[in-house]
Parts: structure tokens; sequence; C-alpha cells
């Protein structure tokens, strides 16, 4: 097949990757929104970062963030009263700080956290609906320095953004029994079986996809963003849904992949839990899952297994270790890729200080994860 053949062969195939990824990212709307939110407040405000503190009880927990260097904010509950989002929250107001951990008008109960993420000039600013306070709205600074009025008003206007959907949001958590309920767990079990299979598919064909094409290779790794970041936004829309916690809902996911994989390809594949893991962070659930996606693609394209078997156990540290491992004897599997390959997923365990390893031998082959217990 002469390249120009190729090469529109490949411009074909995107063009329908990129149709599919459209209709999936429109399913995803509350979840991308508020994730939206938390750039927009980073960008209106001129700041290093930007959160989102949903409220939960008499206070906030803080799910949305961007500009971060760390999870150290990632899912802090904020008590009413306490810190700059729980004062802001008390005063019904904006409240602004130069320098967090030596500021004398709030409360110190998080400066931990706030040192880990090294902030210093803060602003918070409630996000009100009828006189109600959805959220808070928070934006800060790598260092001291000071936010004006001017910041103030483009923090506010851009938090406003995300008040439908936390309306919604609401309204969905005010109705969660009965008949509400079970629509809750239809919901989830199509948006795993339909949109998270697509994710799939979809993760799959861009890696087969490979071009000398410059044009074609850009579209390639903006699909393969985005068909990244929707995988994210759908595990927290399923925790949302669940009502889990992500310790609790891992296994239940892992155990859904295997099943879908076993539907699409014909193979045998299941899920073992070998013991109780210690609760997870998001950030070690997420390479979990993105561990187990990957080992069921080198499953698919490159083995031609008979059986996969992926097993999630603890670890004798008190860490956590997960295996995809398959009988396949044929084409070893790349040890590194693009996207979510091997080579990214090595990475991204070093910084928690764990590993992945590929082995292939006459039994098959084993990608394996071991990560130490969280600090």
């Amino acid at each position: 097949m002469r390249s120009t053949d190729r090469a529109a062969e490949h411009a074909h195939l995107l063009d329908l990757l990129l149709a599919e990824r459209e209709g999936l990212l429109s399913v995803l709307d509350r979840v991308l929104a508020l994730r939206g939110t938390a750039r927009l407040i980073k960008e209106a405000a001129g700041a290093d970062t930007g959160f989102l503190g949903e409220r939960s009880g008499t206070g906030t927990v803080i799910r949305w963030t961007a500009g971060t260097r760390t999870d150290a904010l990632q899912d802090l509950a904020v008590e009413h009263g306490r810190g700059i989002g729980g004062r802001a929250i008390a005063l019904g107001e904006p409240v602004r700080v130069s320098d967090y951990v030596s500021a004398e008008t709030i409360t110190h109960d998080y400066d931990e956290r706030v040192r880990r993420e090294r902030l210093g000039a803060m602003i918070a600013v409630p996000i009100l609906d009828r006189g109600c306070t959805l959220a808070v709205a928070y934006a800060g600074l790598h260092g001291p320095g000071t936010f004006g009025d001017s910041a103030v008003d483009d923090l506010r206007r851009a938090a406003e953004q995300a008040v439908p959907a936390l309306r919604l949001a609401d309204a969905a958590a005010a109705q969660a029994d009965g008949a509400v309920a079970a629509e809750r767990r239809r919901m989830q079990a199509s948006l795993h079986d339909s949109v998270g299979a697509m994710l799939f598919s979809i993760g799959a064909q861009v890696r087969d996809l490979r071009t000398d094409n410059p044009l074609l290779a850009a579209r390639l790794t903006r699909i393969e963003s985005d068909v990244s970041e929707a995988s994210r936004a759908l595990r927290e829309a399923l925790l949302a849904l669940s009502d889990s916690s992500p310790e609790r809902a891992l296994p239940v996911e892992l155990a859904e992949h295997c099943r879908s994989f076993a539907a699409r390809t014909g193979v045998s594949c299941r899920f073992v839990q070998l013991g109780p893991v210690a609760p997870l962070d998001a950030e070690r659930t997420a390479i979990l899952v993105a561990v187990a996606r990957e080992g069921l693609v080198n499953a698919e394209k490159h083995a031609g297994a008979g059986t996969v078997i992926v097993s999630l156990a603890p670890e004798e540290s008190g860490g956590v270790q997960l295996a995809v491992a398959d009988d396949g004897a044929g084409e070893t599997p790349p040890a590194a890729g693009t996207g979510l390959g091997v080579k990214m997923l090595a990475n991204r365990a070093a910084l928690l200080g764990g590993s992945v390893r590929l082995v292939h031998d006459e039994d098959g082959c084993t990608l394996r994860l071991v990560l130490p217990a969280a600090p």
C-alpha cells in the first residue's frame, strides 16, 4: 500500500475516533464541568493553582484541582469555620491571606497540607445558590503575594459557572433512596459497560495507529490525552454514583474490566482478590486501574492468550500489588509505549516509591505493579 493511501486510511480512522471521543465526553458533563471550573478558577485569578471544594455535611471536601504540584489537598475535608475555606463559608464572603501559614485571621488545622503544596497567598470564595453555599472556590500562589479586588471578582464569575452542575449533584444526593438509588445503580452499570468499554477500545485502537505523518501523529496524541482524561473522569463519576470509597470501589471496577474484556474478546478473564488492601488515595487507585488496563491491552493485542487473570493483593510492608497475567505465547509486548504504556506507568509508580515490571517467558506474560503504603 502506498504511503499516501496509508495516510488517507489513518486519517479516516482518526476522524472516526474523534467523533466517538466527542460523544464520550458529552456523557461526562458534570465531572468535566467541575474539573474545567478548577482550571478556570486558576486562570481567572492569575494564580498558580485553582481548586474546588464541594459541600459535604457542615463543611466541604476538595475534589477538583488544577495546577497543584502534589496530591496533598485532594479529598481534604474542610470543616465549617476552619482554615480559609471554612472561614469563607462561615462569613459567606471571600477571604484572602498573603501567607497562609502565618495568617492570623484563620485557624491552622490544615497547615501541614498547605506546606506540602508550598502555598503562600490564597483566596477562598463561597459559591452560593439562593443563599445556600454549594461549594468553595480556591486560588493560590506557590509563595507569598496578594490577590486584589479584581481577582476576587474574576474568581467569583468563574466559580459561578459550576453552579448548574453542583445544583444537579445536590438534587441527586437528596434523593438517594428507592427508585432513584436503583436508577443510579443502573446508570453506573450502563456508564461502565458502554462508555468504559468504548474508552478501552479507543485506547487500544490508538496504540495500533502508528504513522510518520506529523499532522496525524499530533492528532493521535490529542486523542490519547483526551481518552486518558475521560477515563479519569469516568472513574470519578462511577465513584460518585456508587457512594463508595476508592478502596471499596476498586475491586468492583477491576472485576468489571475483566468481564468487559472477556465479553469483547472471547478470552477467559477473571479477577481475584487475594486479601484486603489498605485504604488508597486517588493517585494510587488511578495507577492500579491504569496498570490493569495496560495489561489487558497487552493481552488483547500481543499475547494470543487463552486465559487472563487480574489479581489484587496486599503487599508485605502494608502496600498493595496488582498483576495481570496471561498464558499467551504470542509476540512479546513492547516494554515502552505512548500514553499509559509500560514505561510511563513505571515512571508514575517510581514517584510513589513503587515499581512496574513486565515479564515474558514460556508460561506467558505478567505485568506487575507493587506500591508501598501511603506515607
